[in-house]
């Protein structure tokens, strides 16, 4: 009776660690690079691991920098698909979140295991003929627990594990809005620099105005990419940021950014300087800068969370009383399968049960930190291509002012 158990046990340890993964979310459309001639680096990431990507690269923290997903209508139709429910059962056992559960789901299956094979041993088994024997070792009593404390439990740790989900995919929701924020006003600060442009009737120089309005939008580009840089791992992001902020930027504007202990600062406040440049009327520079509070807002909020966890406290009594509850569980639930030869089958249902209920703790602790599974890349790609579209427009649309006074004229009333 020893023989089938192991066997079963080992098949289903085995299912949970294959090498490779493909049900991380659907590939993302490409991004395009603000800067032709270099393509971010780590824009290429998002999506799911390749077939040769290494087994670190398929879950735990090497399979973040892969699930950061851009949706489109293609990807929302697919997401939303009649077929869903048998997509994601298919994949289950390829699943990284299920793969970073190996360690805690083979401890929780071990015990089972052995409770199994102990249990035969100190209170009787049925071999595969089925005949009955008694006990091989009489002097140790079976080991089991009454489910009643688990039942009672359970709302317990069912309200742990919500506040803990609840808190971290709202330190996920929060990070987004902080991205959705910066290019709301990213745009909206070129829009109202390329439309302001000029005041008082001056003439406008077209290349000094070309020239304003690039170095607006570079340092707001600038600005983006070095906050995604600064909430980024460094081995990670250096490298490719250095690269794009080279390419882009002059070399004093680069080296300056680069050099600075706080580099969204300094490039915020180089954004301050070139707009202070622009030569139109103050209220409607005042009006300008309100968008860079927000953008200091939306930094200390994001290294606000970066720097400061859900209270290890609360996180930490949470994982102890769940791996506490799992790792006692298969005594209290030995009896209810009694069914089963041997109560053989209650090592796949405790596998099983820990899979789901580790994994509910494993995707609060993924959401906890959100930066490194949103695509910032993306976002700041974005913003560099929609400024350098918008401050493009400068000039168009504007009417001479002959033209502003002859219509003004005809749309006055006859006296």
């Amino acid at each position: 009776d020893i023989v089938p158990t192991m066997r079963l046990s080992t098949l289903l340890l085995l299912a949970l660690a294959p090498l490779q993964t493909n049900a991380f979310a659907p590939q993302p459309m490409t991004t395009p690079s603000v800067n032709a001639a270099v393509q971010s680096s780590t824009s290429l990431l998002m999506g799911p691991p390749s077939a040769d990507s290494v087994l670190k690269e398929t879950y735990g923290e090497g399979s973040r920098k892969y699930r950061r997903t851009v949706y489109t209508h293609n990807e929302w139709v697919k997401h939303r698909s009649s077929d869903r429910f048998l997509r994601n059962l298919s994949s289950i056992f390829n699943s990284g979140v299920y793969k970073s559960l190996a360690k805690e789901v083979l401890a929780t299956t071990a015990v089972a295991t052995f409770l199994v094979i102990f249990n035969g041993l100190t209170g009787g088994y049925t071999d595969l003929d089925g005949v009955q024997h008694d006990a091989v070792i009489n002097a140790l009593p079976m080991l089991t627990l009454p489910l009643t404390p688990f039942t009672l439990l359970s709302p317990s740790l069912g309200l742990l594990l919500v506040f803990r989900t609840n808190s971290s995919y709202g330190r996920w929701d929060e990070a987004r809005k902080f991205w959705g924020l910066n290019i709301n006003h990213t745009r909206d600060l070129n829009r109202m620099a390329t439309a302001w442009y000029g005041h008082d009737g001056i003439p406008v120089d077209p290349e000094k105005r070309a020239e304003d309005l690039r170095q607006v939008s570079l340092m707001t580009w600038a600005f983006v990419r070095s906050m995604k840089r600064h909430l980024s791992p460094p081995d990670e992001d250096e490298d490719a940021y250095i690269e794009e902020i080279n390419s882009r930027l002059s070399p004093s504007q680069a080296e300056a950014i680069a050099s600075a202990t706080h580099r969204p600062n300094r490039a915020l406040y180089d954004l301050s300087v070139a707009i202070d440049k622009l030569p139109m009327h103050f209220m409607r520079k005042n009006e300008i800068n309100k968008n860079l509070s927000i953008f200091e807002d939306t930094l200390g909020g994001s290294e606000r969370l970066l720097s400061s966890p859900v209270p290890l406290f609360y996180t930490r009594h949470t994982a102890r009383f769940l791996s506490t509850w799992l790792l006692l569980l298969p005594f209290a639930m030995y009896d209810p399968f009694k069914g089963s030869w041997n109560h053989v089958a209650e090592i796949p249902a405790i596998a099983l049960a820990s899979v789901f209920l580790f994994g509910i703790e494993e995707l609060a602790t993924q959401l906890e930190e959100p930066f490194t599974i949103l695509p910032m890349q993306g976002f700041c790609d974005k913003i560099g291509a929609n400024c350098d579209e918008i401050v493009s427009w400068r000039g168009q649309g504007l009417d001479e002012k002959s033209v502003v006074e002859e219509k003004m004229e005809a749309m006055a009333p006859l006296l």
